[in-house]
């Protein structure tokens, strides 16, 4: 006997082309069965009839040391929301606390939650609203064999290592946290995720430095360090980056996605490859929210449902590695999101307050977390 089956919902799941009706069968923390009409038994059956199946919301940049930092979010109260079943932490905790973010917050957090280490000691240790501080401005701070030992002994958990660079995160340190962190990751064997804010560095100074693999997040920030000109057109940076295989994430987060610089991302063909909130403190009561009203957002400007689902599931998975996540295939990971559209008048607001207005929003419906409805029926 299964654990659970979900019933006749829309299975989308773009990293093997599915998009049908179809029953999932889940046992013992895995998919077990893909199928149409599944005559097997369960121990609970979920009916998702005119609902979305899609595979567990990978959300690649959030902010879940909650209690440990002052920008964290408790990763629970917010997967309630959002639908995200996988947190990637983006680099809350550097070598200096992040025993404490294992052992207080991973370990006992009912959802999966995988952390890049900040290149900086304390990690982001000053973001609120009365005090920030970047972690980069003191080149002091940074100590790359500290990263490396710190790493080393937890490759079980840490996915990549985090750098914030630009002057608010940097201050005059320019791009040399960044070198520091690529240095860093070569000698792991680990991706960067690079964070940028405003000059200096300039983005061609970050783009520049990035390899295959490495993820550029806030990818359509508003001017300054746009990757579009004034005109529309691309800069040619942003797509040389492309070319040699950067992974251009978008970390909504509360000053880093401009609807301006999206429509003309997307007017010239330019789709991120992954969605991601960057949910924190300070975003999760807006602009950003949460995973689904970001993906929500790119609803209202015309990106087709299967390219956001792919962009939340599939496509961070394969930046960390996992193929055994964002997917509903035989052996996955049994995480699954129940979706719903809803169809009315939506006014979305990106990091500037400017408005744009959808007809459709994402609203979750339901959760599968290692195989069981989560949180659990009372």
């Amino acid at each position: 006997m299964l654990d659970l089956i979900i019933k006749g919902g829309r299975v989308i799941e773009p990293a093997n082309g599915r998009d049908e009706i179809a029953d999932i069968g889940f046992e013992g923390g895995r998919v077990a069965a893909v199928g149409s009409g599944m005559p097997l038994r369960a121990q609970e059956v979920l009916d998702a009839s005119g609902l979305l199946v899609v595979p567990g919301l990978i959300d690649l940049h959030t902010h879940v040391y909650w209690g440990g930092t002052s920008l964290g979010v408790d990763a629970a109260a917010v997967a309630r929301r959002s639908g995200t079943t996988t947190f990637v932490d983006a680099g809350s905790a550097g070598p200096g606390n992040f025993h404490g973010f294992r052992r207080h917050v991973i370990e006992p957090s009912p959802l999966r939650i995988l952390p890049f280490l900040n290149v900086s000691f304390p990690g982001i240790f000053a973001f609120a609203a009365t005090v920030m501080v970047g972690e980069a401005a003191d080149l002091r701070l940074i100590d790359p064999r500290e990263c490396v030992r710190v790493i080393n002994a937890n490759r079980d958990l840490i996915v990549g290592v985090k750098v914030r660079v630009g002057r608010g995160a940097g201050g005059a340190s320019g791009v040399a946290p960044l070198d520091i962190a690529i240095e860093v990751a070569d000698e792991v064997g680990l991706p960067v995720m690079a964070h940028l804010d405003h000059p200096p560095p300039s983005r061609f100074e970050v783009l520049s430095r990035l390899r295959r693999g490495d993820v550029i997040t806030h990818c359509f920030r508003p001017f300054p360090n746009a990757p579009v000109r004034a005109d529309g057109r691309i800069r040619e940076e942003v797509m040389e980056a492309r070319r040699r295989g950067v992974v251009f994430d978008i970390g909504h987060g509360g000053g880093s996605f401009g609807f301006r610089t999206a429509e003309h991302m997307l007017e010239a063909g330019f789709l991120p490859d992954v969605i991601s909130s960057d949910v924190h403190a300070l975003s999760i009561d807006g602009p950003a929210f949460d995973q689904l009203v970001t993906m929500s957002k790119f609803l209202a400007l015309g990106v087709e449902l299967g390219a956001i689902i792919r962009a939340s599931t599939a496509a961070p998975a394969a930046a960390l590695g996992r193929e055994d996540l964002g997917q509903l295939t035989v052996g996955a990971v049994a995480d699954a999101t129940i979706l719903e559209i809803v169809e009315g008048e939506f006014d979305f607001r990106d990091v500037l307050g400017e408005i744009r207005r959808g007809r459709q929003a994402l609203a979750l419906r339901g959760l599968v977390v290692g195989g069981h409805r989560w949180p659990a029926p009372q």
